[in-house]
């Protein structure tokens, strides 16, 4: 196991390599190329710059997060085998500099959706957080008050130029039900899953955020039912997943200990994103907490321990921390308390692992 640090790169984020390398247990970094639009093919010599900026800093650099699914393909274009041809190459590429795992998600619109990027805490502190109320609402309602508390940042799923394209979306979006949503994954995954096992890539579907319908969008991937049922779209072990703990954690009905004993044991957990959550007491309404299990809902004890005991041997990355010590940068990707996350999630699997 090897801890990772999600990191945005030298133009877009607050927090700089040499910061992560100060992080006790810090290994990987977790990034991407955020400039290439969605669907073209990540040139190879900006993977490559790219890799050697993060190993003269003293990380690694073997999972990407993320390699975005381009919409043709998520509907079912006829124009999707374009987009789908240059996925292929881009996973060519990325294995050309020893990336082992691309984090990857089939949402529809939406990467995730919050209603507050600055949930005020008792103790002062500010963190996301969700209130399905507002999701009863136009989501352009919803977009307006992303981007008026975004602090400049363009956010991942978020972006501007998307955004104002939304209604748009929304129409092309309008035909795709749950069903025709899990037949386009499975066309992609059938044409892209031989292309990863002749790389040595694994691709690693991140949980819907939240794991359930919302704008009248479908979802994929909420619960472990859904997991055996993109299994059992292509059975092919490049065919993998990431357990985003908040994620699924955001339905109190997931077992995640359970989920992760399953799917580990079957080698489809190359990645974690191991966070804690708050549920608010209000139908599915919740905030992003401290990753400590008393500050959070979720036992994230009983996690760790259920990734050790089935040998992951992946990479986990803290996640969603809150702002705090007046720190005001990207909201949610903070330095200092995802920091505290990564060595606490590292005190559990020494304390685990000796115990």
């Amino acid at each position: 196991m090897e801890m990772g640090f999600r990191w945005y790169g030298p133009d877009e984020d607050a927090v700089k390599l040499q910061d992560i390398r100060q992080i006790p247990g810090a290994k990987q970094v977790v990034g991407a190329l955020f400039d290439v639009p969605v669907g073209e093919v990540w040139p190879l010599a900006k993977i490559k710059a790219l890799k050697a900026q993060i190993e003269a800093a003293g990380l690694k650099f073997t999972i990407v997060e993320s390699v975005n699914i381009h919409d043709d393909i998520k509907i079912g274009l006829p124009t999707r085998d374009r987009y789908i041809e240059n996925y292929q190459q881009t996973i060519r590429n990325l294995a050309q500099v020893g990336v082992k795992t691309i984090c990857y998600n089939f949402m529809p619109i939406f990467d995730w959706i919050r209603t507050d990027l600055h949930f005020k805490l008792d103790d002062g502190s500010k963190a996301l957080a969700f209130q399905e109320r507002y999701t009863a609402e136009d989501p352009q309602v919803l977009i307006q008050q992303i981007q008026q508390g975004d602090n400049g940042f363009s956010l991942p799923g978020w972006e501007p130029e998307r955004l104002a394209k939304v209604q748009q979306l929304f129409k092309a979006y309008a035909d795709v039900d749950a069903p025709r949503l899990a037949a386009n994954l499975k066309y992609f995954l059938d044409a892209i899953l031989p292309v990863c096992e002749e790389c040595h890539i694994q691709m690693a579907i991140h949980p819907d955020d939240p794991p359930m319908p919302l704008f009248g969008l479908p979802r994929i991937f909420k619960n472990a039912a859904d997991m055996r049922a993109i299994v059992a779209m292509n059975p092919s072990l490049a065919n993998g997943f990431t357990i985003c703990t908040g994620s699924l954690g955001e339905n109190p009905d997931n077992d995640i200990p359970a989920i992760i004993r399953e799917f580990v044991a079957q080698g489809r957990v190359p990645f974690v994103h191991a966070r804690n959550i708050k549920y608010a007491g209000h139908g599915h309404d919740f905030r992003e907490a401290a990753h400590l299990s008393s500050e959070g809902s979720l036992d994230m004890y009983e996690i760790m321990k259920a990734l050790h005991d089935t040998g992951f041997d992946g990479v986990i990355r803290p996640d969603h921390g809150r702002d705090i010590w007046g720190e005001a940068g990207r909201p949610g990707y903070g330095l200092y308390d995802r920091a505290l996350g990564l060595t606490y999630l590292n005190g559990l699997w020494e304390a685990i692992s000796k115990s």
